[in-house]
């Protein structure tokens, strides 16, 4: 049987999902970074262009290269307003389509624990970037809680529903991300975690974004109604709700750079 694989390839629905998730965190990604305008990035891993738009808007870059596997985020993330300067292209993390040395900054940003064999993927975002340049990702804590969508995730594992894993999950780890750029060559290597918090309107809200999740929308197509109803009320004990019904909770992601020598 063919391994089952996570897909994203409704740009509108990651942007309801998770859009605003990968903004909080790569606002505090990007100032940690602080790098300087007018350098040439390659985002690797672009999905729908979230972040891309970011990097336009706060870094006033050079050139941007969007790379994506998804016909669909790519399509959602070329008809953003305010990344007319990106480019975007179809493209494998682990063969990335540009010669050596043609960019100063290359970075994955919620992307590492999904490519299969994420060594690969860091040394071609090495091969890319200049010498002395920036290679950078962050990565939801996906190994310890730190997901955004956790506590769905938690009472579908108590029910002996576990969703689809990311290929790479262990990847997210800081020990695991330490050891990949340090074996990939990179130098001044260091981390930082990387805390946010996302408030919903009320708890539909919350449900209505964190479900359009593929890995989860695939398991409630197989499930009850009565099942379905049961996890919702078991996920809501982990939310704190306000007086107003609004949700505010919060996730994690571990941050990683370092500098090609030379």
């Amino acid at each position: 049987m063919a391994e089952q694989q996570i897909r994203f390839d409704d740009g509108a629905a990651y942007e309801r999902m998770m859009g605003a998730w990968s903004r909080l965190a790569g606002e505090i990604f990007l100032d940690w970074l602080a790098p300087r305008k007018r350098l040439r990035w390659i985002d690797v891993g672009c999905g729908n262009g979230a972040f891309t738009e970011l990097i336009v808007a706060k870094n006033a870059p050079a050139e941007v290269q969007g790379i994506d596997p998804s016909d669909g985020q790519l399509a959602y993330a070329r008809a953003r307003r305010g990344v007319e300067m990106a480019e975007f292209c179809k493209g494998d993390a682990t063969a990335l389509p540009f010669q050596a040395r043609t960019f100063d900054v290359a970075v994955m940003a919620l992307v590492i624990f999904f490519v299969p064999e994420p060594a690969k993927g860091v040394a071609e975002m090495v091969r890319v970037v200049a010498p002395g340049g920036t290679v950078a990702a962050y990565a939801w804590d996906m190994e310890g809680g730190g997901f955004p969508l956790q506590p769905i995730l938690t009472e579908l594992k108590a029910m002996g529903r576990t969703p689809i894993r990311p290929p790479s999950a262990e990847a997210s780890k800081i020990e695991a991300l330490q050891k990949l750029w340090k074996d990939a060559g990179l130098i001044d290597v260091e981390t930082q975690r990387i805390d946010v918090q996302r408030s919903f309107t009320d708890f539909d809200d919350f449900w209505t974004s964190a479900t359009l999740a593929p890995t989860i929308s695939q398991l409630f197509a197989s499930m009850t109604s009565d099942e379905i109803t049961r996890i919702q009320t078991r996920v809501r004990g982990h939310l704190r709700e306000d007086s107003s019904g609004r949700v505010t909770y919060g996730a994690w992601a571990n941050a990683i750079r370092g500098r090609v020598p030379g």
